[in-house]
C-alpha cells in the first residue's frame, strides 16, 4: 500500500508518553527516507533543524542533506530518533551534527549555534521546527507551567536561537519557521499551541522586514495535519483514529509531503520569497 494510503482514516488508537517515539508508531511515518532525491538545489550549505529527530523536521534533515546541505539536529531527549535522522544525512554524503537539551532555555539556544558555527563555519539556513503542543477540554485543565512551557518550546527558542543565528548568517540566508493551520483557524482543545502558532506568523512577517537589508529571508510554513509522534502523545485514541479526516483529502500528510517546502524556501531560488506564509493543508483554505 502507497504510504499516503496507509494514513488514511481511521487510523489505529494508540497512545504514546510525551514526546512520542517514531518506531512506536503504527503506521511508520513516510519521511522520504526511499523516495526523495536531490538536485543540488543546498549545494554547500550549512543548517540548522529544530525538532529534526523526527516527523517534519526528519523529512526536512533528509531532503537537505540530499540537496547538499550540512545539517545540525537540535532535539530534546529521543536520542534514537536523533541516531537514525544523522544516519540518513551521512547517507547523503552530508555531515550530521546532534545537539541534545532545552530549546526554551536561552543559553542552550546560544550553545547550539556556537556548535553549528564550529563544525560548519556559518549559518545559512535556521529551521524553527521545534514545538510542544498537549490538547485540553477545559479552560481550567491547562496550568500556569504548561503555558509557559508552550510559549518557552514554541516562540521564546525561536527570538533566542534566531538571535544568536542572524550575525553568523550572510547575505542569502534563510529562516524558516513552522507555524500551522491553528493560526489562521484555532482549535479550541489546543489553545496554547494554536496561540503560540498566531504567534510566529506574526514575528516571520516583522522579521522579514528587520533583516531585509541584510539579504536575510524569513517565511514561515503553516501545516496541517501531519503524523508525526506528536499526535500519538498527545491527543486522546479516540481523536488519533480520524485525524485529518476532516480536511478535503481526508487524511493527514506524511512528513514527507512538506519538505519539498523548505527546500524551496532555503533554495537561491527563493530570493524574493520572503515574509509569506506557505500553507500545506490538504485543501482546507488558510486566509
Amino acid at each position: 500500500m502507497d504510504s499516503l494510503d496507509q494514513v488514511r482514516p481511521p487510523l489505529p488508537e494508540q497512545q504514546q508518553d510525551v514526546p512520542g517515539s517514531t518506531e512506536q508508531m503504527n503506521p511508520r511515518p513516510d519521511h522520504g527516507e526511499e523516495s526523495y532525491r536531490g538536485s543540488g538545489r543546498l549545494e554547500g550549505k550549512k543548517a540548522i533543524i529544530t525538532g529534526g529527530d523526527s516527523g517534519i523536521g526528519r523529512a526536512v534533515a533528509i531532503a537537505f542533506a540530499r540537496e547538499g546541505a550540512d545539517v545540525l539536529i537540535a532535539y530534546l531527549s529521543e536520542d534514537e530518533d536523533a541516531r537514525d535522522t544523522g544516519r540518513w544525512i551521512e547517507r547523503a554524503g552530508r555531515k550530521a551534527v546532534l545537539v541534545s537539551g532545552d530549546i526554551g532555555a536561552p543559553e542552550h539556544c546560544r550553545a547550539i549555534v556556537d556548535k553549528a558555527v564550529a563544525e560548519f563555519g556559518r549559518i545559512d539556513v535556521l529551521v524553527n521546527n521545534a514545538a510542544h503542543q498537549m490538547s485540553f477540554k477545559e479552560l481550567g485543565e491547562i496550568s500556569d507551567e504548561e503555558w509557559d512551557l508552550t510559549f518557552r518550546t514554541n516562540i521564546h527558542a525561536m527570538f533566542y536561537l534566531t538571535k544568536a543565528a542572524v550575525p553568523h548568517m550572510r547575505s542569502g540566508g534563510s529562516i524558516i519557521n513552522t507555524t500551522s493551520i491553528n493560526a489562521d483557524t484555532p482549535n479550541q482543545t489546543l489553545l496554547p499551541y494554536a496561540t503560540t502558532k498566531g504567534a510566529i506568523q506574526n514575528f516571520t512577517g516583522g522579521l522579514a522586514q528587520l533583516l531585509a537589508s541584510k539579504g536575510i529571508r524569513v517565511n514561515c510554513v503553516a501545516p496541517g495535519p501531519v503524523w508525526t509522534p506528536l499526535i500519538p502523545s498527545t491527543m486522546p485514541p479516540e481523536h488519533v483514529k480520524e485525524f485529518g479526516k476532516s480536511y478535503p483529502i481526508g487524511r493527514p500528510a506524511q512528513p514527507k509531503e512538506l519538505a519539498p517546502v523548505y527546500v524551496l524556501l532555503a533554495a537561491d531560488e527563493a530570493s524574493y520569497i520572503s515574509g509569506a506564509t506557505v500553507a500545506v493543508t490538504g485543501g482546507k483554505p488558510f486566509i
